[in-house]
């Protein structure tokens, strides 16, 4: 989720915190609309546990 934040942060202009926060926000909408994705979702934005 790093990398991903990193990319966000120079691409979008957000900040860290913001970046993170959307990132969640998206894996979050993406679980509760294909639960069976949910694994996938947390291996690829690296949200385990959150």
């Amino acid at each position: 989720m790093k990398e991903l934040i990193e990319k966000l942060t120079k691409e979008v202009n957000l900040t860290p915190e913001q970046a993170a926060k959307a990132i969640e926000t998206i894996a979050s909408f993406v679980k509760e609309k294909f639960p069976m994705l949910g694994g996938a979702v947390d291996s690829i934005f690296g949200t385990e546990g959150e």
